[in-house]
């Protein structure tokens, strides 16, 4: 598998390339961070967010961003969004940087907007959200309208450019109220962040997964190479007009509804199944409508015809399950969201961003993800690739973290996807165009209650 090129969504790359490298990488990882669990979210009664500036210093202190020169004149200034949850943005740096030195200026400016939730007064849930379906992409403002949410901001990495069909398709993790709707890479540099809205609290690492479909009559068990992503078919086998007469392994795919309106079209065979699992239909050709609680199996290659040898007349089991780096089962249950991001910045407050070379590790804009060691849970956005604003490296974004007091943190998609939404506008100024705002695969937001 493949490191994207940059830090925006183009990390399509990697999911695009993972069908012809899932069957040799589906082993145990090892050598990583363990998850580490925090204090979340409190549920209690309903009260009307409130916006109120209850701070402006105007000047430098010791808690200032560890960025460019030590003389930057810094400010913040803090809003309180809702009970338990504020909004600071953090400038530093005065003159606009030449356009020419965005990418080397030790003057900045760097604009940072740090959206932080304190569980032990917060009466809502943070959670993540797609959308009408997974395979779209939204702007993240209209995904915290659409979500009733205080403020969020952009969340996974995504197929984006990769897949005209489907380009919300996430490259990795992807739980949304307890469903499993995207595996988790065996690339050790996937970086998860999983929130358990419910028991109020969230974890970061990198989770792995299990997936077979199953005849209980039989005890015959195949395994799943992807949830809703589209298999591939064998290059040996592309011009084939059946994949039943392949002789070269495929993929065996799960898709639900929340795919898209319909699932992937193209050679293989398609297995409908119902809530119970009892099998609705057998199809030649894949690529059909699923209704709520259908669930279908797609494989192609020989796979094809292993699939057809398991489905007669006979109900089928899949079975779906996650754990963390320790071995330890995470329970897919109602309340429980997880986003995809690439690579630790933090874990137990030492900064763990490995070196690298190339536009990914260069400045651009970022969004991070991060926890305190009292519980706070901090979502921030550096703008960035702007004279306004210049962006932040890895090492540089991992020191942010560290300095925003985040005791474990992750880099989720950045690059033109990086945007933060408050009560549905945008605070930060996304690279795109004059401004414009990219449409990304999913969101994680903050809804008051």
């Amino acid at each position: 598998m493949t490191p994207p090129a940059s830090p925006t969504s183009s990390a399509a790359s990697v999911r695009r390339t993972r069908g012809a490298l899932a069957r040799r990488t589906r082993t145990a990882l090892s050598g990583v961070t363990a998850l580490v669990a925090v204090t979340a979210l409190t549920a209690a009664p309903a009260t009307p967010a409130v916006a109120e500036p209850i701070q402006n210093p105007a000047q430098p202190s010791s808690a200032t961003l560890p960025l460019g020169d030590a003389d930057l004149l810094e400010t913040r200034t803090t809003t309180t969004l809702a009970t338990g949850v504020t909004l600071t943005r953090i400038v530093r740096g005065t003159d606009p940087a030449p356009a020419d030195q965005i990418n080397t200026t030790t003057r900045g400016p760097w604009v940072v907007n740090v959206l932080t939730i304190d569980p032990r007064k917060a009466k809502g849930e943070l959670k993540a959200t797609y959308g009408p379906d997974l395979a779209k992409v939204e702007k993240t403002t209209d995904l915290v309208r659409a979500a009733g949410a205080v403020a969020g901001v952009n969340a996974s990495f995504f197929t984006f450019t990769a897949s005209a069909l489907y380009p919300g398709d996430p490259v990795g993790l992807g739980i949304f109220d307890g469903k499993l709707l995207s595996e988790p890479l065996t690339d050790p540099n996937e970086a998860n962040l999983v929130i358990d809205a419910k028991r109020n609290k969230a974890v970061m690492g990198h989770l792995r997964w299990t997936g077979a479909v199953r005849n209980p009559k039989t005890g015959a068990t195949l395994p799943l190479e992807f949830v809703n992503h589209p298999p591939v078919i064998p290059a040996a086998c592309a011009t084939l007009p059946e994949q039943t007469s392949c002789t070269v392994p495929g993929d065996i795919t799960l898709f639900t509804p929340e795919f898209a309106a319909t699932t992937p079209a193209g050679a293989g065979i398609e297995v409908v199944l119902d809530k119970r699992g009892c099998i609705e239909r057998v199809a030649a050709t894949r690529g059909t409508a699923l209704t709520a609680g259908q669930t279908s199996l797609q494989a192609t290659g020989s796979d094809a015809n292993a699939l057809l040898a398991m489905v007669s007349h006979t109900c089928l089991r899949t079975d779906l399950a996650v754990s963390d780096e320790s071995g330890e089962k995470v329970a897919l249950r109602k309340g429980l969201y997880g986003v995809t991001g690439r690579y630790r910045l933090t874990a137990n407050g030492e900064i763990v961003v490995p070196a690298g070379t190339g536009s990914f590790f260069a400045r651009n804009p970022r969004t991070i993800a991060g926890t305190s060691r009292d519980g706070k849970i901090t979502l921030a956005t550096i703008d960035g690739r702007q004279t306004t604003s210049v962006g932040t490296t890895m090492d540089e974004t991992a020191a942010v973290a560290k300095a925003l007091g985040l005791h474990n943190a992750i880099n989720l998609d950045g690059g033109g996807s990086t945007a933060m939404a408050v009560n549905g506008a945008l605070v930060s100024h996304p690279s795109g165009a004059g401004g414009a705002e990219r449409a990304v695969g999913d969101a994680i937001v903050y809804v008051d209650r």
